[in-house]
């Protein structure tokens, strides 16, 4: 413990360190170099695969075209987890900060915050994106029109959800059957899955659809709920209303976990897993071990549905895998089947500007590059010359094999999916392996994402409510999706949904259900008028 303490009490001293005034010795620090550069500190939140900061050469480059000195605080995401509340708390925060703040953390400490949607004059780069992107500049401005935190693009190859159902193609042709288009037959496929040794090794190792765990904190990445598209719910678990189970139908919010189409879903799962088609174990499985049965050993296929990323989740089996439309629940028709409407494109919780940087300008410019092609390409994929070469006119190539194996090694020199930049639609990378599957599966959800208005049957993901409504919204919502999460999982594995569900749907409703369908309606219209 004395020794956690010390580290714990480190790491929150260096992050005080990258502010002006250091927290750690009351000392000004100084803000400009020997020989009157301006200092910028840059706090990076980090996967544990990626190299240093100070390994990256498009790094050094920014720094030299900002003509300042950067500091550089990186911390991982778990560390970050720990002190972010800390840090906005004691009003700490760095210069110029990358994936460690989102407009919900900005509209509780405002002050704390530079408000970007001043100071778009002095960021070109910023300005082309909202020009080309007008959702990336709503998705992070308050209906007050402020904006503290910039979104980010990965560029138009990532516009899908992310979300998206896959089938092992292999499987279906050995056994002679055809992609499943309703539940009846995603069943029938799912038995035969089961019970004819599809994979050919003449064991009964084969999982006919596996499914993550529900997470009480809400729908997100592959839930097994993004089968209520089946029913013509509209979901978007990447971000927004609909992860705390809110949609909207025909312009009126609504909350799924006390539809019908929900306990629907439920009884069909229960029938799947009663009837062994997804492991018994699902509810409590690791997600380490969720996903490594769909790469198993490399060679011999164990699953054969998902719901997940891209085909490169299954590794070097990947070619055995298709994306396929989601399948219509009973009494469903085709074009009343819809599919998640969130999107993968934008993320929103990129880059944020202290509004107290000693050197503000200096701050914006850095802000303002890193925006640019040339530095969001090499944050995304890495610098040029190292892993990417730049072959002018918008055109890149990216050296897949070295990326792969950097990655593996976690040594991977740049931010990834972290990015706090922009790829403009008219750049092509060639040897984006993550960006070709993506457009690949993408093709598969195109006519059922189709199925309905993305205004009136979707609530939009810039859809953002006031601090005060948010607070509201969280503290009901801990305690509705602790109880709804905890009774799918049950119902899903043991049955007894109907005898429970007016009872439950009353308990919702006590814990503040319709005040936060209230809330949510109120500022849908504010944002969708």
């Amino acid at each position: 413990m004395k020794g956690n303490a010390v580290k714990v009490g480190a790491t929150l001293c260096a992050a005080a360190m990258l502010s002006s005034l250091s927290a750690c010795g009351g000392e000004k620090k100084a803000t400009t170099t020997s020989d009157g550069k301006p200092i910028v500190s840059v706090l990076v939140v980090k996967n544990t695969n990626q190299d240093k900061i100070a390994n990256m050469q498009w790094a050094k480059d920014l720094e030299a075209d900002c003509d300042c000195k950067i500091e550089w605080q990186e911390v991982n995401d778990d560390a970050w987890g720990q002190q972010k509340n800390t840090s906005m708390s004691a009003g700490q925060i760095s210069d110029v900060n990358i994936r460690a703040f989102s407009p919900t953390d900005a509209a509780q400490f405002p002050s704390l915050f530079e408000d970007l949607s001043q100071d778009l004059d002095k960021m070109d780069n910023v300005k082309a994106f909202f020009k080309q992107k007008p959702d990336a500049q709503k998705l992070t401005t308050d209906a007050e029109g402020h904006m503290y935190v910039l979104a980010s693009s990965r560029g138009k190859s990532y516009s899908g959800s992310g979300q998206n159902m896959m089938i092992n193609k292999s499987w279906l042709d050995k056994l002679g059957l055809e992609i499943p288009t309703t539940w009846d037959e995603l069943e029938t496929v799912l038995k035969a899955f089961k019970t004819e040794d599809p994979n050919g090794n003449g064991e009964a190792d084969e999982i006919p659809m596996n499914i993550r765990k529900l997470d009480t904190g809400g729908f997100g990445w592959y839930s097994p709920m993004l089968l209520l598209n089946s029913t013509g719910i509209a979901t978007g678990f990447n971000k927004g209303a609909t992860t705390s189970g809110y949609y909207a139908d025909n312009g009126k919010v609504k909350s799924f976990l006390v539809s019908d189409q929900y306990k629907e879903v439920i009884k069909y799962y229960n029938k799947l897993i009663s009837e062994g088609l997804i492991p018994s174990d699902w509810a409590t499985k690791a997600d380490d071990a969720y996903y490594a049965d769909q790469t198993n050993d490399g060679k011999t296929a164990k699953t054969g549905v998902i719901f997940g990323w891209s085909l490169s989740d299954f590794g070097d089996m990947k070619d055995q895998y298709v994306a396929m439309p989601v399948p219509s629940a009973p009494g469903v028709s085709a074009d009343q089947t819809v599919w998640d409407g969130s999107s993968n494109e934008f993320e929103s919780n990129k880059l944020a500007v202290s509004a107290n940087a000693a050197n503000k300008d200096a701050a914006l410019k850095v802000a303002d590059l890193l925006y640019s092609e040339k530095y969001s390409v090499q944050q995304f994929l890495g610098s040029f010359g190292q892993l990417v070469t730049d072959e002018g006119d918008h055109k890149y190539t990216v050296d897949a094999d070295k990326t792969s194996k950097l990655t593996k090694d976690n040594l991977f020199p740049g931010l990834s999916d972290r990015l706090a930049g922009w790829i403009p639609d008219d750049v092509t990378i060639e040897g984006d392996t993550n960006a070709d599957d993506i457009l690949e599966v993408n093709k598969a959800f195109e006519e059922q994402r189709s199925h309905y208005d993305h205004v009136k049957d979707y609530i939009p993901d810039y859809v953002n409510p006031d601090a005060t409504d948010n607070t509201t919204l969280a503290n009901n919502n801990t305690q509705i999706l602790n109880v709804a999460l905890q009774k799918a999982a049950t119902w899903m594995s043991e049955g007894g949904v109907d005898g429970e569900w007016d009872a439950y749907c009353k308990q919702l409703d006590n814990l503040g259900l319709q005040d936060n369908i209230k809330i949510w309606q109120k500022w849908y219209d504010t944002y969708t008028k």
